[in-house]
């Protein structure tokens, strides 16, 4: 049997050629014909036919079901089988086959099509609509020959039922995902997209604004991404608000994109004893094959067009969503300048973020990890992309210093980065150097209080207890002591883990701040001058006797310095007979009895006994005798 393959390209709806006198006659066949050839239907698959009297005298293929039919039924309504060239094959059971490449809607559609023809009653609705009307355009079932042909009811039933109903609308869009490209020549999503987009407008009211969420977000959502863009392109054209425009989109994301509002694996769940941190994103699931792949398109795709349709206002959306939008921009390797421009918002709107939103995995594609080997490099957070926001956010304070506008309250983002620092100090392998550079972003003026800043630190050391003394140092000077509090510097006079210098100016503004709450606590500021100058020489003869005993420390501490050096030259000669003791740990027992034994000389006169007491009594005598002092 010999097949005959037919392509027909999309037509624009335009009328027929007057020169083709195929279209131009019309073909009537009478009802008594029709009743006679089509007595009924019957489906054997994969094969469609036709029971009547007369037989069938050609075949139509449509996808894998084959059509058996009658010619002049067909090319009464339909002018492209007038226009195919049909052969007769008297060796074959039918006298032609004909193959339909790409029929809008599948043989479905043609079997309606076909009932349609044969007179059958057929039913319209939203789901079917759309399919019906590419394939009447596609078979040119139009007026010409025939009155009430099927592209003309078609166009009259998306016009007059579908187009008046907002349910029925979105059915017909959610219909044309597979109909490309036959729905954009005749323009049905258009149409459709420009009926939403005019009932949405309408209800974003200030009247309707508060019950605007319950129903066609829902209803919007299920679209496609280019269907959805469409819409709000046109929504936004009609000056609908900035807010509505930012919550369908966040409503849209949530329903797409993966892993939205899912939490991270946090990093307590992991050992600090573990040189190599892994982290995953919860709702993530590892996908393999080309079905993976076109996944993880899709949502770049989804994430890079939500990008760019975000509203240029900052309280179109919310500062979370951003982080979310970032964190899986980040997965799935976003363009960098939609990285940026995700970045710029969130620097906008950081005093409303939190500490939790912006822990933000350092997520490693397979391109990525073979570049990664040092442990800086396997850190759980994406600190580099905090820095920039931080930096976006004092640009925008720059700018509105020299436009002489409000400023925003650097408080609260001292407090954020505080505490952000807090949470990524757990982390073995974040490098000192990124530690330091994310506490110095903000100015010295930022912070009122170093609390948070002084917790950050602690956690930092208590993570990393092999920290050269060096770089306990380093890091303890970011600190400012005359900024903590008072419990901060009772808790700082007693830690192992600050350097001893550190402990020294704590303790100094611990007694500063002790003798400053004395005096506000002081029941009555007398009003007698004489009283007030009889009081001054007393406290000119405090602040002598604290500036001596301070250089008194400072000598001392210049002592120390100087036996720590000896005995570092010494330990480095003999280094490797006491390979097993620690050198820090023979360094400060000898540095401990020097520093008791010059206390005590200084004092009573009396030598401790080596090893008898701790650091902490060092501290303990200085904090001690300088409480005597001011008493």
């Amino acid at each position: 049997m010999m097949k005959k393959t037919m392509t027909h390209p999309p037509s624009s709806g335009k009328d027929f050629d007057e020169n083709d006198q195929v279209r131009e006659q019309r073909i009537v066949l009478p009802s008594k014909f029709i009743t006679n050839i089509s007595d009924g239907l019957e489906r054997k698959e994969p094969s469609w036919f036709i029971t009547s009297q007369i037989p069938t005298d050609f075949s139509i293929q449509v996808e894998e079901t084959t059509f058996n039919a009658h010619k002049y039924p067909l090319v009464a309504k339909c002018g492209y089988f007038s226009r195919v060239d049909i052969q007769q094959q008297p060796n074959s059971s039918f006298n032609c086959d004909i193959k339909l490449e790409n029929f809008p809607g599948g043989s479905e559609t043609f079997e309606t099509i076909l009932k349609f023809c044969y007179g059958f009653p057929i039913d319209f609705s939203s789901k079917n609509i759309a399919p019906l009307r590419c394939a009447a355009e596609y078979l040119d079932m139009t007026e010409e020959l025939d009155d009430g042909n099927l592209v003309t009811k078609t166009e009259a039933f998306l016009t007059f039922v579908v187009l008046s109903s907002w349910k029925d609308t979105i059915t017909v869009i959610k219909s044309c995902e597979d109909l490309s490209p036959w729905v954009e020549n005749l323009q049905i999503v258009r149409r459709c997209c420009d009926s939403i987009a005019w009932k949405a407008s309408r209800e974003n009211t200030p009247a309707n604004l508060s019950n605007t969420e319950g129903w066609w977000f829902d209803e919007i959502a299920i679209l496609r991404i280019d269907h959805f863009m469409r819409i709000m392109t046109t929504i936004k054209a009609k000056g609908s608000s900035p807010e509505i425009i930012g919550k369908c989109i966040m409503h849209y994301a949530r329903r797409w994109l993966t892993g939205m509002d899912e939490e991270l694996e946090g990093i307590r769940g992991y050992g600090h004893g573990k040189s190599d941190l892994q982290f995953s994103i919860l709702s993530r699931r590892e996908e393999e094959g080309e079905e993976g792949i076109a996944h993880g398109k899709r949502q770049k795709m989804i994430i890079e067009n939500l990008v760019s349709l975000l509203p240029p206002q900052h309280e179109a959306v919310s500062c979370k969503f951003l982080l979310q939008m970032l964190k899986i921009a980040n997965v799935y390797s976003v363009t960098p300048a939609l990285i940026s421009e995700l970045e710029k918002r969130v620097g906008m709107l950081l005093e409303d973020a939190n500490a939790n939103d912006l822990l933000i995995p350092r997520y490693k594609n397979a391109d990525q990890t073979s570049l990664m080997n040092s442990s800086e490099d396997h850190t759980m957070y994406d600190t580099d992309l905090v820095r920039r926001i931080v930096e976006y956010f004092l640009m925008q304070e720059q700018q509105q210093l020299h436009l002489h506008l409000q400023r925003t309250e650097n408080i609260s983002v001292s407090k954020l980065l505080d505490n952000y620092l807090a949470e990524i100090a757990r982390d073995p392998n974040l490098s000192i150097t990124k530690f330091q550079v994310l506490a110095e972003l903000l100015p010295e003026n930022a912070r009122a209080c170093h609390d948070g800043l002084y917790r950050a630190i602690d956690i930092y050391l208590k993570t990393h207890p092999s920290l050269p003394e060096h770089d306990r140092r380093r890091l303890c000077k970011i600190m400012n002591c005359n900024k903590l509090s008072l419990d901060a510097c009772t808790h700082a006079a007693q830690n192992d883990r600050l350097p001893l210098r550190t402990v020294v100016q704590v303790l100094f503004s611990e007694q500063v701040k002790m003798r400053t709450t004395i005096q506000e606590k002081d029941p009555s500021p007398s009003d007698n001058i004489s009283e007030q100058e009889g009081n001054q020489p007393t406290t000119e003869m405090e602040i002598k006797t604290l500036k001596v005993e301070l250089e008194n420390i400072k000598r001392k501490m210049s002592e120390l310095q100087t036996d720590y050096s000896e005995l570092q030259q010494e330990y480095d000669k003999v280094g490797h007979k006491q390979i097993h003791a620690p050198r820090w740990s023979l360094g400060w027992r000898k540095i401990k009895t020097s520093f008791h034994t010059k206390m005590e000389g200084d004092g009573s006169g009396e030598e401790p006994e080596e090893g008898k007491q701790r650091p902490n009594s060092v501290r303990y005598k200085i904090s001690s005798k300088r409480r005597s002092s001011i008493a």
